[in-house]
């Protein structure tokens, strides 16, 4: 006896044309990427409100605290020099840092406070107070740009003249030897 309701084997082609499917499909992704929504989402993502910008521009340091991989902060939040470039902290630093060695263990978050707070380390113990100063979060990335690290140091220039001839050349050196790391964290 003959099945009545044999079954057929369907086709993705028999369904829809695949050329049809994938053009509509892509269309459908574009217009999502690009509508207004996800654009302001993507740009919002590295910007800081504008009072904490201002500060960005015109504060001696920043203390930068690599966050570890459950998202606590590291106890080493040191004081550092900066500049904002871009949207970005950017320091360079030696390779020996907890700074490095988190980003090259795959750490890539941190979390900055913003301000001159005196030096974290004392004679005993830790100074606490740069929690008092704006903060944010931030990914990080090491970097080989030449350029950066100029545009760094012609900063450094201005932001530390009494300091930056002692530490130019081991900047520029060091960054060539590869014993420091030139590192840019940008808002999330």
């Amino acid at each position: 006896m003959r099945d009545t309701h044999a079954r057929r084997r369907v086709r993705f082609g028999d369904l829809i044309d695949r050329r049809v499917f994938l053009g509509g499909a892509f269309a459908s992704l574009a217009t999502f990427a690009l509508s207004p929504p996800f654009t302001a989402r993507a740009q919002k993502q590295s910007e800081v409100p504008p009072k904490l910008a201002a500060e960005l521009e015109v504060s001696p340091y920043v203390y930068v605290s690599p966050l570890r991989g459950d998202g606590r902060e590291s106890t080493c939040h040191g004081e550092v020099w900066y500049d904002w470039i871009d949207g970005s902290v950017v320091l360079i630093t030696a390779k020996e840092t907890w700074k490095a060695r988190s980003l090259k263990k795959g750490l890539d978050r941190a979390r900055i406070w913003v301000g001159d707070y005196g030096r974290w380390k004392q004679f005993f113990g830790h100074n606490e107070d740069f929690r008092k100063a704006p903060s944010f979060d931030a990914r990080a990335l090491a970097t080989r740009d030449e350029k950066l690290l100029d545009r760094l140091l012609t900063s450094y220039e201005t932001k530390y003249p009494e300091e930056i001839a002692d530490w130019r050349d081991k900047m520029r050196s060091g960054f060539r030897d590869r014993t420091r790391v030139l590192i840019r964290y940008t808002p999330v």
